[in-house]
């Protein structure tokens, strides 16, 4: 019997249910990893050395060791004071029950008072190790104050054995904490950590924690140890001259602050103090924010005050320095962030952030202390710099202008190509094809309309489609965008091919990006004369492709129609060769037979039946796949032939030109 609605699926009041101990991390890790997949397992390592370099950061040791076994287990080995995994009184449970088996507890919580163990910490949450933990397949914890090893072990979110306590030899002693353990497969959907993140990582840290010395050691194929060690004396200083090169425009400005204040008028004050650094450069660029250690990949307050300080000041710098022409619109943090190379290191003792994975902080304070500090110190500077603030101001109003300029020209673009109907009414010269069928369909690029109209007759109207161009088309190489977007000749062809443009540039609007799902078209097949002539073209043709659509290329959509050179006819039977080497072979196997040999005439010229089989017919013609090579090669060919390097066309035609006087036309 089916069932009734009423009974197939009841919710009343015995559904809801409590997740409880460790299946609140163990069956959803994505709420406090951000991920059950490989990156939320690259956040549970992050939670365990974030507790090893707040104990480095209040001045209890030097070193951290991250290792990376083979069978993907982790160890994190720190010089501090040692996690306490004893007795509290207080709560009325061990410490290492409270740190590892519940959430929400830790020793971090009162970092805003005097007396607090920890000011400036990367944790303050009291989540990070308990949920490590139970997310692990097994974790070892050993704890060393000088005197003792304490230590306990886990398996799959438990305890396995009691907590063990003994006196440390003379040898041994030593404070710190080590910890080891394997992420859980069933938990995560993958612990393949990459070693690319532990150098990121451990980069970053190094950078942030001046004077701190952090260390990878990962095991090999062989089981040997590797290491690399990440250290910088001058923390954020020493970064910024690595990030800029030396070659920068300003030299590197390094700031301080330090103060209180509150998020809100009933909130408790916290202190904050921050390191900026930054300097102005044309050949490198970035931004990059951290908070208490943790890099802040998506900003939050210290983004916002850098966004509103930095145009706020420069802005007031161009309009008082008379640099804005006449209804010149004003400038936007996009066209600062182009020449600037900045870090922020920052540390509060309250922190609110985003989430657990810290990728953000939010505190309206931080956000206005810091936009209020940059303000006062870019005016003093621009008045005490007054070549840097010369130097900084050019350059802004250069990037302003050329985004301008190539948003113009992008605007342009759209105008004349977007659009998918009508393309026949649209562009002259072009015959389209019945099929609608992208996968099917195939467009020739001929030279000239005596060519269209030979091509024209001898095609399979199903799916061929032909456009001829006019002439030679420009040297896209030499030409900036403005100027190839006023050839009709180009821009018919763009119009044709139906996928947009792959410009490079600092472009802002609504210009679609190039889009190979667009393109109508299973072969673009240039076709043009086998003379001196139709090589240009087809050269001009190519280095349009490899300018404007190399993706095209990439994707092997481009090709060359072979057209032959030699048309040679005994009795009734008609030969093709396409090269010399092709003729003498023709001519041998016909012997002593009689026979009438030609040059092959323009495509213009030819019949319907011999453009059928040599050209357009898929089952005789012969088609050159264009390769990135063959592209590149074109481009270094026409860069020498045809560019402005005079000694090295010289060069090479001492070098190369007896090899092609044979097909000189002379």
């Amino acid at each position: 019997m089916a069932k009734s609605k009423d009974t197939a699926k009841q919710y009343n009041d015995q559904s809801i249910v409590s997740l409880k101990g460790k299946d609140r991390v163990r069956l959803k890790p994505a709420v406090i990893f951000g991920s059950d997949g490989l990156e939320g397992c690259e956040h549970s390592i992050f939670e365990i050395l974030s507790n090893s370099v707040d104990e480095a950061r209040e001045g209890y040791g030097k070193e951290i060791i991250v290792t990376a076994y083979r069978d993907k287990s982790i160890k994190v080995e720190d010089f501090g004071r040692g996690v306490p995994l004893g007795y509290n009184e207080r709560e009325g449970k061990y410490n290492w029950e409270l740190v590892y088996c519940e959430l929400y507890a830790g020793g971090k919580y009162n970092n805003n008072s005097d007396d607090a163990a920890y000011g400036y910490s990367l944790g303050t949450n009291g989540l990070g190790a308990c949920a490590t933990q139970y997310s692990s397949e097994y974790m070892d914890v050993y704890s060393y104050d000088g005197a003792h090893l304490s230590e306990i072990h886990f398996e799959k979110g438990d305890p396995v054995t009691e907590l063990s306590v003994r006196d440390l030899e003379k040898k041994e002693k030593r404070t710190g904490t080590v910890i080891k353990w394997r992420p859980d497969l069933d938990v995560f959907t993958d612990i393949d950590i990459p070693h690319e993140f532990f150098d990121d990582v451990m980069h970053r840290q190094a950078v942030v924690n001046s004077g701190i010395r952090f260390v990878f050691k990962y095991e090999n194929e062989n089981g040997k140890f590797e290491e690399k060690a990440y250290y910088y004396e001058r923390g954020i200083a020493d970064y910024l001259t690595e990030l800029a090169g030396e070659n920068t425009l300003t030299a590197p400005v390094l700031w301080s602050m330090e103060t209180k204040g509150k998020d809100r008028e009933d909130k408790e004050e916290y202190k904050l103090k921050a390191e900026f650094t930054f300097c102005v450069s044309n050949t490198a660029k970035g931004l990059e924010y951290y908070h208490n250690s943790s890099f802040l990949e998506h900003g939050g307050s210290p983004d916002k005050a850098v966004k509103t300080a930095f145009v706020s000041s420069v802005d007031k710098y161009l309009k008082n320095a008379g640099k804005y022409n006449k209804n010149e619109k004003k400038i936007t943090f996009e066209d600062i962030s182009d020449c600037l190379v900045l870090v922020i290191n920052s540390f509060s003792t309250v922190t609110s952030y985003a989430n657990q994975t810290k990728k953000a902080i939010t505190n309206k304070f931080i956000c206005d202390a810091m936009t209020e500090y940059l303000k006062q110190n870019l005016d003093i500077y621009f008045i005490e710099k007054p070549m840097e603030a010369e130097i900084f101001a050019n350059q802004v109003l250069l990037n302003k202008r050329s985004r301008e300029r190539a948003e113009d020209t992008r605007i342009e673009v759209k105008k004349k190509l977007t659009g998918t109907m009508g393309i026949a009414d649209r562009v002259d010269n072009y015959v389209d094809c019945r099929s609608k069928d992208p996968e099917k369909r195939e467009v020739y690029i001929v030279e000239g309309k005596s060519a269209l109209g030979s091509c024209k007759l001898s095609r399979n109207a199903d799916f061929q489609a032909i456009i001829s161009v006019r002439g030679k088309t420009l040297n896209c190489l030499k030409c900036g965008y403005d100027r190839i977007f006023k050839s009709d000749i180009i821009v018919d062809l763009l119009k044709v091919i139906g996928c947009g443009v792959e410009i490079n540039g600092k472009i802002k609007g609504n210009i679609p990006a190039f889009d190979i799902n667009q393109l109508r078209w299973s072969k673009i097949i240039i076709c043009t004369d086998a003379d001196e002539d139709g090589f240009q073209i087809r050269t001009l043709l190519l280095t349009m492709f490899y300018r404007l659509l190399p993706t095209l290329i990439e994707e092997g959509k481009v090709f060359i129609a072979e057209t032959p050179l030699f048309e040679i006819t005994v009795k009734d039977e008609t030969y093709f060769a396409y090269d010399e080497f092709e003729k003498a072979a023709i001519l041998k196997k016909i012997g002593d037979k009689k026979y009438k040999l030609q040059r092959s005439k323009g495509l213009g010229e030819n019949s319907k039946e011999m453009m059928a089989q040599t050209t357009m017919n898929p089952a005789t013609r012969r088609l050159i796949a264009i390769t990135p090579a063959d592209a590149a090669a074109t481009e270094r060919i026409f860069e020498t032939l045809l560019g402005d390097d005079l000694p090295a066309r010289k060069e090479f035609i001492s070098a190369h030109g007896s090899e092609y006087v044979k097909d000189a036309d002379i």
